[in-house]
Protein backbone atom coordinates (compact mmCIF):
# COMPACT_ATOMS: atom_id res chain seq x y z
CA UNK A 1 0.00 0.00 0.00
CA UNK A 2 1.45 3.36 -1.07
CA UNK A 3 2.15 5.78 1.79
CA UNK A 4 -0.26 8.66 2.21
CA UNK A 5 0.93 12.11 1.20
CA UNK A 6 1.62 14.19 4.34
CA UNK A 7 -1.18 16.75 4.89
CA UNK A 8 1.26 19.66 4.69
CA UNK A 9 2.52 18.52 1.30
CA UNK A 10 -1.00 18.00 -0.03
CA UNK A 11 -1.98 21.45 1.20
CA UNK A 12 1.05 23.00 -0.52
CA UNK A 13 0.04 21.28 -3.76
CA UNK A 14 -3.50 22.60 -3.38
CA UNK A 15 -2.20 26.13 -2.85
CA UNK A 16 -0.05 25.90 -6.00
CA UNK A 17 -3.06 24.62 -7.94
CA UNK A 18 -5.36 27.39 -6.68
CA UNK A 19 -2.67 30.03 -7.22
CA UNK A 20 -2.14 28.88 -10.80
CA UNK A 21 -5.85 28.95 -11.54
CA UNK A 22 -6.20 32.41 -10.00
CA UNK A 23 -3.31 33.76 -12.04
CA UNK A 24 -5.13 32.54 -15.14
CA UNK A 25 -8.23 34.40 -13.97
CA UNK A 26 -10.14 31.19 -13.22
CA UNK A 27 -10.90 31.03 -9.48
CA UNK A 28 -11.66 27.36 -8.72
CA UNK A 29 -14.62 26.08 -6.74
CA UNK A 30 -14.28 23.66 -3.83
CA UNK A 31 -15.65 20.89 -6.04
CA UNK A 32 -13.07 21.60 -8.74
CA UNK A 33 -10.34 21.27 -6.11
CA UNK A 34 -11.92 17.99 -5.00
CA UNK A 35 -11.88 16.64 -8.56
CA UNK A 36 -8.34 17.85 -9.25
CA UNK A 37 -6.98 16.00 -6.19
CA UNK A 38 -9.39 13.05 -6.37
CA UNK A 39 -10.65 13.55 -2.81
CA UNK A 40 -13.54 11.28 -1.85
CA UNK A 41 -15.55 14.16 -0.40
CA UNK A 42 -16.01 17.87 -0.99
CA UNK A 43 -15.49 18.41 2.72
CA UNK A 44 -11.85 17.28 2.50
CA UNK A 45 -11.16 19.89 -0.17
CA UNK A 46 -13.00 22.53 1.85
CA UNK A 47 -10.95 21.76 4.97
CA UNK A 48 -7.68 22.20 3.08
CA UNK A 49 -8.88 25.48 1.58
CA UNK A 50 -10.07 26.81 4.92
CA UNK A 51 -6.70 25.86 6.44
CA UNK A 52 -4.99 27.91 3.71
CA UNK A 53 -7.29 30.82 4.55
CA UNK A 54 -6.46 30.47 8.25
CA UNK A 55 -2.76 30.45 7.38
CA UNK A 56 -3.16 33.71 5.45
CA UNK A 57 -2.26 32.21 2.08
CA UNK A 58 -5.76 32.68 0.67
CA UNK A 59 -8.73 34.89 1.40
CA UNK A 60 -12.36 34.01 0.78
CA UNK A 61 -15.31 36.16 -0.23
CA UNK A 62 -18.32 34.73 1.56
CA UNK A 63 -21.32 33.75 -0.51
CA UNK A 64 -19.34 33.13 -3.70
CA UNK A 65 -18.59 29.68 -5.12
CA UNK A 66 -15.46 31.09 -6.76
CA UNK A 67 -14.58 33.30 -3.83
CA UNK A 68 -10.96 32.33 -3.12
CA UNK A 69 -8.35 35.02 -3.78
CA UNK A 70 -4.66 35.70 -3.24
CA UNK A 71 -4.21 38.25 -0.42
CA UNK A 72 -0.55 39.04 -0.95
CA UNK A 73 0.82 41.83 -3.07
CA UNK A 74 2.90 41.26 -6.18
CA UNK A 75 5.50 43.88 -7.11
CA UNK A 76 4.20 47.42 -6.95
CA UNK A 77 0.49 46.68 -7.01
CA UNK A 78 -2.10 44.26 -5.74
CA UNK A 79 -3.49 41.41 -7.81
CA UNK A 80 -6.97 42.14 -9.13
CA UNK A 81 -9.38 40.30 -11.41
CA UNK A 82 -10.41 42.26 -14.47
CA UNK A 83 -13.55 41.47 -16.49
CA UNK A 84 -12.99 40.37 -20.09
CA UNK A 85 -15.80 41.88 -22.12
CA UNK A 86 -17.51 40.62 -25.20
CA UNK A 87 -19.05 43.07 -27.64
CA UNK A 88 -19.21 46.62 -26.25
CA UNK A 89 -22.09 48.65 -27.60
CA UNK A 90 -22.90 52.32 -27.26
CA UNK A 91 -23.90 53.35 -23.76
CA UNK A 92 -23.67 49.90 -22.18
CA UNK A 93 -20.05 49.62 -21.00
CA UNK A 94 -21.24 49.29 -17.39
CA UNK A 95 -23.66 46.53 -18.34
CA UNK A 96 -20.93 44.74 -20.29
CA UNK A 97 -18.59 44.89 -17.29
CA UNK A 98 -21.34 43.44 -15.10
CA UNK A 99 -21.76 40.52 -17.52
CA UNK A 100 -18.22 39.58 -18.61
CA UNK A 101 -17.21 36.50 -20.64
CA UNK A 102 -14.34 35.78 -18.23
CA UNK A 103 -11.75 37.32 -15.94
CA UNK A 104 -8.02 38.01 -16.10
CA UNK A 105 -5.59 38.39 -13.21
CA UNK A 106 -3.79 41.74 -13.42
CA UNK A 107 -1.16 43.33 -11.19
CA UNK A 108 -1.34 47.04 -10.48
CA UNK A 109 -2.79 49.69 -12.86
CA UNK A 110 -5.56 50.54 -10.38
CA UNK A 111 -8.47 48.74 -8.81
CA UNK A 112 -10.52 46.14 -10.64
CA UNK A 113 -13.43 48.60 -10.91
CA UNK A 114 -11.26 50.91 -13.01
CA UNK A 115 -10.12 48.23 -15.46
CA UNK A 116 -11.60 46.05 -18.15
CA UNK A 117 -10.14 43.87 -20.92
CA UNK A 118 -11.02 43.32 -24.56
CA UNK A 119 -9.87 40.75 -27.10
CA UNK A 120 -8.21 42.50 -30.05
CA UNK A 121 -9.62 41.79 -33.50
CA UNK A 122 -7.90 42.66 -36.77
CA UNK A 123 -4.35 43.71 -37.68
CA UNK A 124 -4.57 47.49 -37.56
CA UNK A 125 -2.21 47.77 -34.54
CA UNK A 126 0.49 45.23 -35.40
CA UNK A 127 3.08 48.01 -35.69
CA UNK A 128 2.57 48.66 -31.97
CA UNK A 129 3.02 44.96 -31.22
CA UNK A 130 -0.71 44.37 -30.70
CA UNK A 131 -1.80 41.29 -32.64
CA UNK A 132 -5.18 39.67 -33.34
CA UNK A 133 -6.28 37.65 -30.32
CA UNK A 134 -4.24 39.68 -27.83
CA UNK A 135 -6.02 40.88 -24.71
CA UNK A 136 -5.88 44.65 -24.20
CA UNK A 137 -6.16 45.70 -20.55
CA UNK A 138 -7.81 49.11 -20.40
CA UNK A 139 -8.11 51.72 -17.66
CA UNK A 140 -11.49 53.40 -17.81
CA UNK A 141 -11.06 57.12 -18.51
CA UNK A 142 -12.80 59.64 -20.73
CA UNK A 143 -9.68 61.58 -21.72
CA UNK A 144 -6.18 60.67 -22.88
CA UNK A 145 -3.10 62.34 -24.28
CA UNK A 146 -1.97 62.46 -27.89
CA UNK A 147 0.04 59.34 -28.67
CA UNK A 148 -1.78 57.14 -26.15
CA UNK A 149 -3.26 53.87 -27.35
CA UNK A 150 -6.95 53.99 -26.52
CA UNK A 151 -10.20 52.11 -26.88
CA UNK A 152 -12.83 54.31 -28.48
CA UNK A 153 -16.45 53.68 -29.30
CA UNK A 154 -17.63 54.79 -32.73
CA UNK A 155 -21.26 53.97 -33.32
CA UNK A 156 -21.66 50.57 -31.70
CA UNK A 157 -18.14 49.30 -32.36
CA UNK A 158 -15.16 49.53 -30.02
CA UNK A 159 -11.78 50.01 -31.69
CA UNK A 160 -8.17 50.05 -30.44
CA UNK A 161 -6.15 52.86 -32.03
CA UNK A 162 -3.50 55.48 -31.28
CA UNK A 163 -5.01 58.80 -30.32
CA UNK A 164 -3.92 61.93 -32.17
CA UNK A 165 -5.27 65.43 -31.61
CA UNK A 166 -5.28 67.64 -34.71
CA UNK A 167 -6.62 71.19 -34.45
CA UNK A 168 -8.51 70.22 -31.34
CA UNK A 169 -10.18 67.24 -33.05
CA UNK A 170 -9.78 63.57 -32.22
CA UNK A 171 -8.18 61.31 -34.79
CA UNK A 172 -7.69 57.56 -34.36
CA UNK A 173 -4.63 56.23 -36.13
CA UNK A 174 -3.72 52.61 -36.87
CA UNK A 175 -0.20 51.20 -36.60
CA UNK A 176 -0.38 49.43 -39.93
CA UNK A 177 0.02 51.23 -43.29
CA UNK A 178 -2.63 48.97 -44.82
CA UNK A 179 -5.28 50.73 -42.73
CA UNK A 180 -6.50 54.32 -42.98
CA UNK A 181 -6.88 56.63 -39.98
CA UNK A 182 -10.34 57.15 -38.56
CA UNK A 183 -11.08 60.86 -38.70
CA UNK A 184 -14.59 61.41 -37.33
CA UNK A 185 -16.75 64.10 -38.87
CA UNK A 186 -18.33 66.90 -36.89
CA UNK A 187 -21.56 64.92 -36.45
CA UNK A 188 -19.87 61.63 -35.58
CA UNK A 189 -19.95 60.71 -31.91
CA UNK A 190 -16.70 59.33 -30.52
CA UNK A 191 -16.66 58.06 -26.93
CA UNK A 192 -13.29 57.40 -25.34
CA UNK A 193 -13.70 54.29 -23.18
CA UNK A 194 -10.19 54.18 -21.80
CA UNK A 195 -6.43 53.93 -22.23
CA UNK A 196 -4.66 50.64 -22.97
CA UNK A 197 -2.22 50.05 -20.11
CA UNK A 198 -1.12 46.48 -20.83
CA UNK A 199 -1.38 43.84 -23.55
CA UNK A 200 -1.45 40.08 -22.88
CA UNK A 201 -0.76 37.31 -25.36
CA UNK A 202 -1.60 33.66 -24.76
CA UNK A 203 0.06 30.95 -26.83
CA UNK A 204 -2.40 28.51 -25.31
CA UNK A 205 -4.84 28.37 -22.45
CA UNK A 206 -6.40 31.81 -22.89
CA UNK A 207 -9.04 32.68 -20.26
CA UNK A 208 -12.43 31.17 -21.04
CA UNK A 209 -15.93 32.09 -20.07
CA UNK A 210 -16.94 31.26 -16.51
CA UNK A 211 -19.18 28.23 -15.93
Amino acid sequence: MAPKTPPGETRAQIFRFVEGELLKGQPPTVREVQRAFKFRSVQTAREHLEALVAAGKLTKQSGKARGYRLPRRFGSGSLTFVPILGRVQAGVLTAAIEDPVGHLAVEGHGSSGELFALSVRGESMIGAGILPGDIAIVRRQSTAGGGDIVVALIGDEATVKRLRIHKGRIELHPENPSFAPIIPGEKDEVILLGKVVEVRRFLEGAPEADD
